[in-house]
């Protein structure tokens, strides 16, 4: 993900295909050769990314935490693009991480650069 999309780390709620719903002046565009991203058409606050690509995660979609009334239960259960991250950023404890080859491996398939 890009930091200049969100301000920061973008925090998602990864959402299985055809369990988001999304209601509004929402506005898509393809970033890549395997995803898109949205976001609101009045306000501009980033909404989701959603893969694109065809294999077993098409469809899913991580939506921005921000758009929930209260996140306060959530946990964080991981972090991609660990090795993009800039100095000074970390979350605390033990989490699983991906690098960005092991995101675009796992996402974008074997044929996308």
């Amino acid at each position: 993900m890009c930091r200049a999309w969100t301000g920061s780390s973008m925090m998602a709620v990864k959402v299985l295909p055809g369990d988001l719903e999304a209601k509004g002046p929402v506005r898509t565009r393809a970033t890549s050769a395997w995803a898109e991203r949205a976001w609101c058409d009045d306000c501009g606050s980033s909404l989701y990314y959603r893969v694109t690509a065809s294999g077993p995660y098409q469809g899913v979609a991580h939506v921005a935490t921000g758009l929930f009334r209260n996140a306060g239960g959530l946990t964080l259960g991981s972090e991609i693009y660990i090795d993009r991250r800039p100095e000074g950023y970390a979350f605390a404890g033990e989490l699983p991480g991906m690098t960005e080859a092991e995101v675009m491996a796992k996402f974008a398939g074997e044929d996308i650069e």
